[in-house]
């Protein structure tokens, strides 16, 4: 988060620190949090803390533009969307690889899903793998 911070709102690394040790991870809560909240974290004035929200506010609307300008390839289907812990953005990523059903995600390997998207973690790939599978497991209970 705190290079996150840095980089993305061009902070100085003890603004950063202190944000992410008041427990500020996402730049959603630095956006949308009330300016109270923020007023209230040591060395912050109000001239700051609207910076702050105008830069994350900045930030989040340029990925949102980029999000829907992207959206033009392939699109996931309502299954994928619906499968437990998958993300809008995940599932967008997955569907531009060819897994664009949640048949195709259940037929997935956790080492062939985290070479597809090699910033997601076995864990989580596993994670979504295993709910893509569960309606197999339904079915065979009938």
């Amino acid at each position: 988060a705190k290079k996150m911070f840095i980089e993305k709102l061009d902070l100085e690394e003890e603004v950063a620190d202190l944000l992410v040790n008041e427990g500020f991870t996402h730049l959603e809560e630095i956006a949308y949090v009330p300016a109270s909240e923020l007023l209230k974290l040591e060395g912050l004035d109000e001239e700051v803390v609207n910076e702050l929200q105008q830069r994350a506010g900045d930030v989040l609307l340029t990925q949102e533009i980029a999000t829907e300008t992207a959206r033009t390839g392939p699109q996931p289907a309502e299954d994928l969307l619906s499968v437990e812990g998958m993300t809008e953005q995940l599932a967008f990523r997955l569907a531009e690889k060819g897994v664009n059903t949640r048949e195709k995600l259940a037929e997935q390997a956790v080492d062939e899903l985290t070479e597809l998207l090699p910033d997601l973690s076995e864990k989580l790939a596993a994670k979504l793998i295993m709910h893509a599978r569960a309606h197999w497991f339904e079915e065979s209970k009938r």
